[in-house]
Order: C-alpha cells, then structure tokens, then sequence
C-alpha cells in the first residue's frame, strides 16, 4: 500500500493524464485538474471534413472536426484500453478552400455467397467504369492544427494498464513518427504530417467565426432493443481567436 501523500485531496477525474498508483510525495499537491493536455500537431495540402447535410457534393467545414482529431489521435495511438477525448482545435493556417471534382463509384461491391465460392456459379460483376460518378468537392487547402486531448482508462483495461504508461507511449510515438495506419484529414485520399509541438509550433490564427452546427461525433451505443443506434452528436461550434473549444459530452447535442 502506499504511504499517505501529504497535500493530495485524492480526486482523481477521469480523463486526466495522472494514475494514482504512480503518485508520490512530489507531486502530491499537483491536482491532475491542473496538468496539460496531451497535444500534436497535423498538417496537410488538402483536407475535407465533410459537413453531413452536403454530403452527396462533399462541402468541408472551415475547421477540422473533434471526430476527425479523435481519428488522428487514434492512428497514432489505439488500445482498447484507453479513449480518447478532444478538448480544443488550434487552427495555424489561414482556412482557405478550395474545389475539384473526383471519380467516385455509386455502388458497393456484394459479397458472394459461400457455396457460389466454393461450387462456382452466377455472381454479381462490378466494373468501376459502368459504375463511376463525378461529383464535386469543396474542401480545405493547406491546413495546420495543433489537437489537445486526454484520455481516459476504459473498463477494458488491465491490472498493468495506467495513465502514466500510456502518456510515455504517446509521446514516444509521436516524437519517433509512429502510428499505426496512415493519419489522414477527413478522407483517406488526404494524408495529414503528425509532428510533436514544440517551440517552433506557431500560434493560432486571429480569426473568429460562428461555425454553425458540427459533428461532435458519432455514438456506437446500443438502444432499448440492443439495435446499433449510430446517433449522430452536434454541438454549436465557435472559432475564437482560432481556438475550437470541444465541449464535452453532457453538453453536445
């Protein structure tokens, strides 16, 4: 057991980067309320963070979503045993737009049926060219964020899970280039250059705007049922001073 830390008041929230396994009489005092957050910084030529009510002609949002940051994030480090949460997106290149027209395909390919695999027989072709749609996008240029989050420990952690190991991980991976698929700023199609934050990281842009209604992100839950819900979350989204604040759950919509 540990000893008593003296000047600690034992509250620990979850989210904070601080487990109270690790604490010791120098650091006692220090409330995990007031630690940073875990930050890195994105960039990339070409982004689309798809705004939901245009998305047959993909239009962008001006800045990037808190889903698409928990996505970059999560390139950069998945385990089931931690989730991550958005607090802030720090816009550091002017939001400029820009519009071309991509190759899409209106159609999924079907999966054939065991016995067509194994006894032969009819199946459905796909040819991409009998398929193929063009259809415009207007998406963003030349785009620069910086991601603050913290994580929280999930039910799925084990005895040798802790905050302090996971926030080690992170910056290892982070300072080496580490991740586990290719970050990307929206679609697939837009890779995105993760880097660490240092000194060098320039500041937020001065622009203020009203972002309207943005996607906080996406609940997976299970309904009354036990059916899929796949609910959508909004919150209102205001650029101050090019700074995003992510509010938290209880306060999207």
């Amino acid at each position: 057991m540990l000893p008593e830390c003296k000047g600690f008041s034992g509250r620990v929230e979850p989210g904070y980067c601080l487990d109270i396994g690790l604490l010791r009489a120098e650091v006692s005092s220090v409330l995990t309320d007031q630690l940073p957050p875990l930050a890195l910084r994105v960039c990339g030529p070409i982004a689309c963070f798809t705004r939901p009510e245009l998305k047959a002609e993909r239009m962008s949002y001006p800045v990037m979503t808190p889903s698409a940051a928990r996505g970059v994030l999560e390139a950069v480090l998945w385990k089931p045993a931690i989730r991550w949460r958005v607090e802030r997106i720090k816009v550091l290149a002017p939001i400029e737009f820009t519009g071309f027209r991509r190759n899409e395909v209106g159609a999924v390919a079907t999966v054939p049926t065991r016995a067509t695999v194994t006894g032969g027989g009819p199946h459905d072709d796909f040819y991409i060219e009998d398929r193929r749609q063009q259809r415009n996008t207007v998406a963003l240029r030349n785009v620069d964020y910086v991601i603050e989050a913290r994580f929280e420990l999930t039910s799925k952690a084990g005895s040798d899970d802790n905050r302090a190991k996971f926030v080690d991980m992170f910056h290892r991976r982070v300072e080496k280039g580490q991740h586990f698929h290719q970050p990307y700023l929206g679609c697939r199609e837009f890779v995105g250059d993760v880097m660490a934050v240092n000194d060098d990281t320039p500041r937020p842009i001065d622009d203020t705007r009203d972002l309207g209604l943005m996607v906080w992100d996406i609940d997976f839950g299970l309904d009354s049922k036990g059916k899929p819900r796949n609910r959508p979350i909004f919150f209102a989204g205001q650029l101050v001073h090019g700074v995003l604040e992510v509010p938290p759950i209880q306060r999207a919509r």
